[in-house]
């Protein structure tokens, strides 16, 4: 961010805050917590399929770990260099880093007790079970003995601890088990450290002649905690634990200072192997000795170990729930083929070209198809010899993905091809740094963005030539090119073949390529140097509307909601008359409910079978509504530091069908969770009869049936 657009930005966030509250925030790392509280709450209802359910703790022990290995990571870096600053509460970090401790020890323990009390034994007499080595009996001994000597045991590397060996180096978000064994000669106690390999499944079929209705599993630290016998010949094994450590993991680069983007990023991401510790996990039965030497090497505080039941790292549980038991599962759902993308008839090839140009389309993924959609776009694109041109953002995609296949079969074919790989996605460098060579040999123009910005838009523009005039085809998505996260995510994406649209998408690729320097866009928010002050004259607008007795409404919907500027003009708007619904999913810092702040504010969350992950912006303006979807959260890193674009809808049917989505989410009568003016959470599930209230992700599966039954789009 330049020095100017730094200082325009704190003018924004302190202006005209005079009046407000000082603790009119939440705190931003607990509230993130608060989120991870929602998906363990989801694990531990009954109503929900057992295999379900141990998706959840899955899920909440990888986002778990991603909060520590990033966010956590980040305080503490802060604090040890003494570069700390208040957080968005203005609490001290230190005291923040405490509490953030306290409760996620808590959430740990809590996550344990779902798996120990209710999924596991919910799985076992389902048929699905979780077994100990001391449960089964010799039959079963010598077939997983046969698999460990074959699969296991030849990269297994026991590391011993002593004078001659020093520590080794624990590598984060491994297994280890501590290890003492006695030697019969000397007596002496050694101690050693065994890694649990990550390339082999973490639970093992028992016995793989059983049949899907009655499985057994066990874990893989277990069965090799049953062989350590045969790893140290000669000594006598005293006991064993099971522990595991985070590491920071967050990638840095100074982007001014190195000449060649790709090869420091590499380097950094090597550094991230040896990121100090944030957070050492041991099971309950380890003894002082050796908790005593953890400690020690890893040079960490008491609050940052956490003493679990056994198993650590539920996340393993992503294995378990791949078993054949669909009535352990959600009902299937199939996405289906948007009306306009379907062919007149069956022996009619599909051509998306045409029905772009007949209308604009809205899709809406996963109840609608991204391979019938947005792949085929991409993939017509490609073959089709009339099609000039492609331009695409890449910030996530898969590992084999079609998406860049198109794209290089575009190239490969005499077209021209513009690709801009994101390779700063966190967590996902080392594959894009693939997809960007791969690219580049094919002949694509791979470029990396802007320097200290990250692209983060979701774009395909496409150029064709049409009867001697050239012809704008583009898409504008909330979600990644990703095939197989579209089955999952929820998001929205426009296609469109405005002219407008594409000479807007024209400039902000020329921005992205190039040296240009645009500001101006008829039908797009862009940021970091639009979209923020956008979003903030259309609240006070709304403002202005209430104030003068004019239809007046905010609907919001994010990932999360942090920036204190957009905050502050919510509530002011919220004083002024003007009703504000906030759909978030994850952090929320604003306070909903709070009389004389924010009594016109209602917030909610929906978790279930998909992410939630669109962003939609609707503004009421008086009965001439404005709604825009789009790439952007409401964050300083999305409005400050990345390339992020919101699209404006115009057509009535796409509106409407807006509408229709916050109705369901806003409805007392559909099970989400809802914010308290005291910042906390409840969920609501059952009606006041008692009666199951409908999940809103099921209610739009059905809502798009009833659409397409009716031709609308």
């Amino acid at each position: 961010m330049s020095d100017d657009t730094r200082h325009q930005t704190d003018a924004i966030l302190h202006a005209g805050t005079d009046d407000l509250p000082a603790d009119r925030y939440l705190d931003r790392e607990l509230s993130w917590l608060a989120f991870n509280q929602r998906v363990l709450e989801l694990a531990e209802d009954p109503t929900v399929p057992l295999l379900e359910r141990a998706n959840f703790l899955a899920i909440f022990a990888s986002n778990l770990d991603e909060f520590f290995m990033v966010r956590v990571a980040g305080l503490k870096r802060r604090i040890v260099t003494g570069l700390a600053v208040p957080t968005n509460v203005g609490r001290a970090p230190t005291e923040v880093l405490a509490e953030i401790n306290r409760v996620a020890y808590e959430l740990q323990l809590r996550h344990a007790r779902c798996f120990a009390e209710q999924v596991q034994p919910g799985l076992a007499e389902a048929g699905v079970k979780i077994v100990d080595w001391d449960t089964l009996d010799d039959a079963d001994h010598a077939i997983l003995t046969e698999y460990y000597e074959q699969h296991i045991y030849p990269v297994l590397m026991p590391l011993a601890v002593d004078p001659a060996h020093p520590f080794p180096y624990i590598s984060g978000r491994a297994l280890n088990l501590s290890i003492r064994v006695r030697n019969p000669r000397t007596d002496k106690v050694e101690f050693a450290r065994l890694k649990v390999p990550q390339m082999i499944p973490r639970y093992v079929r028992v016995d793989r002649r059983e049949s899907a209705e009655d499985v057994r599993f066990i874990s893989l630290e277990e069965l090799i905690a049953n062989q350590l016998d045969g790893l140290f010949p000669g000594m006598e094994v005293i006991d064993h634990h099971v522990f595991r450590v985070t590491r920071n993991e967050d990638v840095e680069i100074e982007e001014d200072e190195t000449e060649n983007l790709i090869q420091a990023l590499e380097k950094e991401l090597l550094r991230r192997r040896f990121g100090p510790p944030i957070r050492l996990e041991i099971s309950d039965d380890m003894d002082e000795a050796t908790l005593d030497l953890l400690v020690r090497e890893f040079d960490i505080d008491e609050e940052q170990v956490y003493t679990l039941p056994a198993p650590l790292d539920l996340g393993g549980l992503f294995a378990v729930t791949r078993v054949e038991r669909p009535d352990l599962k959600f009902t299937p759902h199939i996405p289906v083929t948007h009306p306009q993308f379907r062919p007149n008839t069956p022996s009619e090839k599909p051509d998306v070209f045409r029905a772009i140009a007949r209308r604009e389309v809205l899709v809406h993924h996963p109840y609608e198809s991204f391979s019938t959609s947005v792949q085929a776009f991409v993939e017509q694109a490609a073959t089709d010899p009339d099609v000039l041109a492609i331009k695409q953002t890449l910030y996530r995609t898969s590992g084999d993905s079609p998406i860049v296949a198109s794209l290089i079969k575009a190239a490969e074919a005499g077209k021209q091809v513009l690709a801009l790989v994101e390779i700063k996605a966190r967590f996902d460098e080392e594959a894009n740094i693939t997809w960007a060579r791969k690219l580049e040999q094919a002949g694509v123009h791979v470029v990396y963005g802007l320097v200290g910005l990250k692209t983060h838009c979701k774009l395909v523009h496409v150029i064709r030539e049409e009867q001697g005039r050239l012809r704008h085809y583009c898409h504008i998505g909330t979600g990644n090119y990703n095939p197989k996260t579209s089955r999952i995510y929820e998001d929205f994406g426009l296609f469109t073949s405005s002219d407008e649209v594409g000479r807007d998408v024209t400039r902000l690729f020329n921005v992205l390529s190039g040296y240009a320097i645009e500001t101006q866009y008829d039908r797009l928010l862009v940021a970091p140097l639009q979209l923020r002050q956008g979003l903030l004259d259309r609240i006070e607008r709304e403002a202005e509307h209430a104030r003068a007795g004019r239809p007046s409404g905010i609907k919001l919907k994010a990932n999360s909601m942090v920036d204190e500027a957009i905050i502050d003009a919510l509530y002011r708007a919220s004083r002024a008359g003007v009703p504000i619904e906030i759909w978030v999913r994850g952090i929320c810092s604003i306070r909903a409910g709070v009389p004389g702040l924010s009594e016109n504010i209602r917030v909610r969350s929906v978790l279930g079978r998909y992410l939630e992950h669109s962003r939609i912006y609707a503004f009421e303006n008086a009965g001439e509504r404005e709604v825009y979807i789009g790439s952007a959260d409401l964050m300083h890193r999305n409005l400050d530091r990345r390339i992020e674009v919101l699209v404006r809808l115009l057509d009535r049917e796409h509106l409407a069908r807006i509408d229709r989505f916050f109705s369901f989410a806003f409805s007392d009568e559909v099970s989400s969770w809802r914010m308290l003016p005291d910042g906390s959470w409840s969920r609501r599930v059952v009606s006041e009869e008692g009666e199951p209230l409908p999940d809103l992700q099921d209610l739009v599966m059905v809502d798009r049936a009833e659409a397409r039954s009716r031709g609308a789009r």
